[in-house]
């Protein structure tokens, strides 16, 4: 009986990763295509590239596990509330038994312009309290990329910063925001498979 319950409980483990990716974002069909939600589109197009899919539900994320190259990953869409974010990530860190320098977190930001993307190895959370939220679990030492959703045209009042965030796309914006979206998750590939400094010199053009 006790190899029989050593058996189950090796086969509850989760596998080993070298990275998790977290893509930010609020859970439910109401948020799905707005600006807030840009992270969640980015890992769901990062998935694909995988061929993997968010079947596990845990820490509370959903989760999609698979390699990229040779370096095996699990992409996460965390289901705690975008303020909330910390907590999913540090589940999700327990989880798989990896550092924060293991972590990848990929985010809208109202500070560039759609079109734009910033990736850095560390750094503090800026104006972002999904990421506020993360830094003050784990620390600043993970990789980012920042995926802009301010207006392209830089004399455009934004207004209401929340109210921004959690509308869509326009029409017009959003060929933009569909490249952007597969352009971060070439990105990222690219930080995976050769280093993000190489990510960095390629894309945050």
């Amino acid at each position: 009986m006790a190899r029989l319950r050593g058996l189950f409980s090796r086969a509850a483990a989760p596998p080993r990763v070298d990275r998790i990716v977290v893509g930010l974002g609020n859970p439910g069909d109401g948020y799905a295509n707005t600006r807030h939600n840009v992270g969640f589109q980015v890992a769901s197009r990062l998935a694909k590239r995988a061929r993997a899919e968010f079947a596990v539900k845990a820490a509370d994320s959903r989760i999609a596990e698979g390699a990229i190259g040779d370096v095996r990953v699990a992409i996460a869409r965390p289901q705690t509330f975008m303020n909330d974010s910390g907590r999913a990530v540090r589940k999700l860190l327990d989880r798989y038994r990896v550092d924060p320098s293991a972590l990848l977190v990929v985010y809208d930001d109202v500070d560039l312009p759609l079109g734009k993307l910033r990736i850095r190895e560390k750094g503090g959370p800026g104006t972002h309290n999904g990421m506020r939220s993360i830094v003050g679990e784990v620390g600043e030492g993970f990789a980012r990329v920042r995926v802009g959703v301010a207006p392209v045209d830089a004399a455009a009042e934004i207004g209401d910063l929340v109210e921004h965030v959690l509308t869509p796309f326009t029409a017009d914006e959003r060929e933009i925001a569909d490249q952007q979206v597969a352009r971060a998750a070439e990105a990222i590939e690219v930080g995976l498979r050769e280093g993000f400094g190489r990510a960095m010199e390629k894309f945050n053009g």
